[in-house]
């Protein structure tokens, strides 16, 4: 009854553009289960002007993710969002991680570029005056003496 249509989560575009009929009948689902995947914080379909859900391919990929822990796994709805919520956190700290390293990699490069400059790369540094060797003498004031 159903065409088999596969999207992976890599491959799909996050344009909010399936009304929830289309989604759905992607998704495998009825249009009431995608409302309550909603209201339950789910998936997070898009709005048009009336008000009615688009959904993205990236949302049906995650729909059949939650269909297959529920019906496949045993997963409560509840154990889904958590999950869900789990791996958006793992995909940002990801992506800020690859973020570090590149910084880290550039201060890593500019470090070899001074050292190779040699020991005293003054376009880069500030001058500083050496310290003054002169000899100083202290004595005490004598009363009386301003």
């Amino acid at each position: 009854m159903y065409e088999e249509i596969s999207i992976s989560m890599e491959q799909a575009s996050d344009a909010k553009v399936l009304i929830i009929s289309v989604a759905a009948k992607l998704a495998g689902m009825h249009p009431q289960t995608l409302r309550q995947y909603d209201r339950l914080g789910l998936v997070q379909p898009g709005r048009a002007g009336g008000g009615g859900r688009r959904y993205s391919e990236r949302d049906v990929a995650l729909l059949r993710e939650v269909q297959k822990l529920s019906q496949e796994e045993g997963v409560n709805l509840a154990g889904i969002k958590r999950i869900i919520g789990l791996e958006q956190l793992a995909g940002e700290l990801q992506e800020r991680v690859a973020e570090l390293e590149a910084q880290l990699e550039a201060a890593y490069q500019r470090i070899a570029q001074l050292e190779s400059v040699g020991p005293y790369p003054g376009r880069d540094l500030v001058r500083r005056e050496p310290a003054s060797t002169a000899l100083v003498v202290w004595r005490p004031r004598r009363s009386g003496e301003r």
